[in-house]
């Protein structure tokens, strides 16, 4: 598959809300977040003949809070969809390292090879990470207008997550445990 299609798949809808919310409204930008939503994650099962996790469990709440907030009219259970994903990603992510398992290595293990105290930590900066993202949220729709919180989920939520990710490569050079390290 070409390398551009993936992302489009993923970023595609949530650009898709900021177009149509910018132009005709939340409510129909929630309608539209929903179509693209539906329409993107059956065509990367069919592209990929996979779901990759992140984005199967962020569609799913897109169209399980998106159709709420369509079915009952009411903004607040799309504007919480962001809190309660990064929130249950935060929740998932402790209970598997409060039961010995991390899933950060079970989901990423194939593309970082890297000791357990690396895996450790870098689990441990993801799950506060996905609280601050949660908190931040929760500020936004909180105080803020509805076109700032959506313009915050495209041009703040998306760039703090990219920054934060290439953060951690120092860290991951560090804790690199393969025999060729590319960060090296």
């Amino acid at each position: 598959m070409r390398a551009w299609i993936r992302p489009a798949l993923e970023i595609g809808p949530l650009l898709i809300f900021f177009v149509v919310n910018n132009k005709f409204g939340l409510m129909n930008g929630t309608m539209a977040f929903v179509v693209a939503t539906a329409v993107a994650l059956p065509l990367n099962w069919y592209l990929e003949k996979r779901l990759p996790v992140m984005p199967l469990v962020s569609g799913v709440f897109v169209l399980v809070f998106g159709g709420l907030t369509l079915a009952l009219d009411d903004s607040f259970f799309i504007k919480i969809k962001p809190t309660i994903v990064n929130l249950l990603f935060a929740f998932c992510l402790t209970v598997g390292l409060l039961l010995g398992k991390n899933f950060l290595k079970i989901l990423f293990g194939s593309v970082f090879i890297l000791d357990d105290a690396g895996w450790r930590i870098l689990t441990q900066r993801w799950i506060a990470f996905f609280v601050v993202l949660a908190i931040l949220n929760e500020i936004t729709w909180r105080f803020f207008s509805e076109d700032f919180w959506v313009s915050f989920k495209l041009f703040g939520a998306m760039p703090l997550t990219l920054v934060f990710s290439f953060a951690q490569l120092p860290l991951i050079r560090r804790h690199w445990a393969g025999d060729k390290n590319p960060f090296a």
